[in-house]
């Protein structure tokens, strides 16, 4: 196990060193390789095991030093980060709503909207002239 986790970790550090090469930043392994014409073309397993996954976040620090942050249980996060998920409502569903019966949030989002279409649709005016 320690002798493949050795060679997971060389072959991202020679992949990070290629990119820093050409001057582009990778975030994931390449891609598949692809082996003998008989083998299988599913990817294998990681070699970190799940206990590891479920601890920290890899591969999310950004920083030269330092180690890749905590998983923590669900109570010690505020409760709006739960709510960044939900789906909003796109314009053309908050156009068949009245106006007054709007959230504020909502009627932010449908000004906000509004005001981008229109300025999409008066761009693409004038381009056609």
């Amino acid at each position: 196990m320690a002798l493949s986790y050795r060679s997971l970790l060389r072959e991202i550090s020679i992949a990070n060193k290629a990119a820093c090469l050409v001057g582009i930043r990778g975030f994931a392994m390449g891609g598949i390789k692809k082996g003998p014409k008989g083998a299988s073309d599913a990817p294998k397993a990681s070699a970190l095991s799940k206990e590891l996954k479920s601890i920290a976040l890899y591969g999310s620090n950004i920083l030269k030093e330092g180690a890749d942050p905590k998983i923590l249980p669900d109570t010690d996060y505020p409760d709006w980060l739960v709510h960044l998920l939900d789906k909003r409502p796109p314009l053309s569903e908050l156009r068949r709503k009245e106006t007054e019966s709007l959230s504020f949030d909502d009627l932010k989002r449908y000004v906000k909207l509004d005001n981008r279409a229109r300025i999409k649709e008066n761009n693409a005016a004038r381009a056609k002239n």
